[in-house]
């Protein structure tokens, strides 16, 4: 190497940044004691900005574009170092490129829930997450407050921070909305849209806004979220009481099509959940004054004709065997008026009504036709 070029290599003659990070706020130039020659070409590209430091002052700032470094585009630090007429001498001095374009897809998400009082259910505990976008709209508030000397800052370096901020805007923003719980999700971008302002406005001093902010989803606890799911199913069967009579008969089918064993045994349950429900109906005709269905009698003897069921003074009197019968008629408790009832039967219905029971009753004759008056003898002729 000769001497020209060995001295050439202790200038900067160039001044770039070429990001391929996509996650680099703001980069500061490696200088590593070399100067930066009077004349070098400074490329700034877009999204970017150029600022230059001289002994932790903030001098000249660059926007996008190529630049002859000399002292006329360089006021500030021309005057900071005394360059009152101008000098052509190498020169160090920090170069730190901040990137000014928006960084996307940063996440944010509630760690622990948000207590909120909803006019519906009460108190609730509401999380919610999503993503935002972050962008540098004041390099030198940045490099002022958050960066300092950092040679490379990063978004995960300010991600946290940004990230608590977002959370408690995010309580406030759920609880001064008075919106109902349920109504949360018809309304996620108005409240996107009013958290980005608010985030912006207090991110101001540090340089930075957030151009968008978006809430993919508010949740309910595990637990809450079951009781939901159950009232919305309660909402969809309607009518419980008929839902619950339509799956006893399902039941009770499906016993049928399974005897012995479970089926027997689950037969059994149905139908004392049914003899409930007749119970619950009879008390409930008792309470309003609506005719009660008749209860039904018990099933015949295997083998022997079926038995019969008399209404006596307002009483029930049975069952009554068939052989019977004929001995009720004699002591006048079956008349052919007497409401009687066999299973099998829809009502009670008058003895003399019933074809089986015709033959019990002797045929009565009308009543006898008036006697005529008797005529007078004719009195005697003279």
């Amino acid at each position: 190497m000769g001497f020209m070029d060995k001295v050439r290599g202790q200038f900067i003659d160039i001044v770039e940044f070429l990001d391929d990070t996509r996650d680099t706020l703001v980069w500061r130039f490696p200088r590593e004691g070399n100067e930066i020659k009077m004349n070098a070409q400074l490329v700034v590209r877009e999204g970017q900005v150029a600022v230059f430091e001289d002994e932790g002052q903030i001098a000249d700032v660059f926007t996008p574009g190529t630049y002859t470094l000399e002292t006329r585009n360089l006021p500030i630090l021309s005057d900071l170092k005394g360059w009152k007429y101008g000098f052509s001498s190498p020169f160090k001095a920090e170069v730190y490129f901040v990137g000014m374009r928006q960084y996307t897809d940063m996440k944010w998400g509630t760690q622990n829930p948000v207590t909120v009082r909803d006019a519906e259910f009460g108190v609730v505990r509401l999380r919610a997450f999503g993503t935002y976008s972050l962008q540098v709209v004041d390099a030198a508030k940045l490099l002022r407050q958050l960066v300092g000397t950092d040679p490379q800052f990063r978004t995960d370096e300010v991600s946290e921070f940004l990230r608590q901020n977002i959370v408690s805007q995010v309580g406030t923003a759920l609880a001064a909305s008075n919106l109902p719980m349920l109504d949360l999700a018809a309304n996620q971008q108005t409240i996107a849209a009013t958290l980005a302002g608010a985030l912006t406005t207090n991110l101001a001093e540090l340089g930075i806004s957030i151009p968008r902010f978006v809430i993919e989803n508010i949740s309910l606890p595990p637990e809450v979220e079951a009781a939901l799911d159950k009232r919305t199913q309660m909402g969809v069967l309607g009518d419980l009481d008929q839902y619950a009579r339509f799956q006893s008969a399902t039941a009770i089918g499906d016993a049928a099509n399974n005897p012995g064993g479970a089926g027997e045994g689950l037969g059994l349950g149905v139908g004392m959940a049914l003899g409930q429900q007749m119970a619950q109906s009879l008390a409930h005709a008792d309470r309003t004054g609506a005719p009660a269905a008749a209860p039904p009698g018990p099933p015949p003897v295997p083998g022997a004709a079926a038995s019969w069921f008399l209404a006596v003074a307002g009483q029930q009197v049975g069952p009554v065997a068939v052989a019977d019968l004929p001995a009720r008629v004699a002591a006048g408790d079956l008349t052919p008026t007497t409401p009687v009832w066999q299973q099998g039967m829809a009502e009670w219905t008058a003895a003399a009504d019933v074809p089986a029971l015709g033959g019990l009753f002797a045929a009565t004759p009308p009543p006898l036709p008036p006697t005529p008056p008797a005529t007078p003898p004719a009195p005697p002729q003279a």
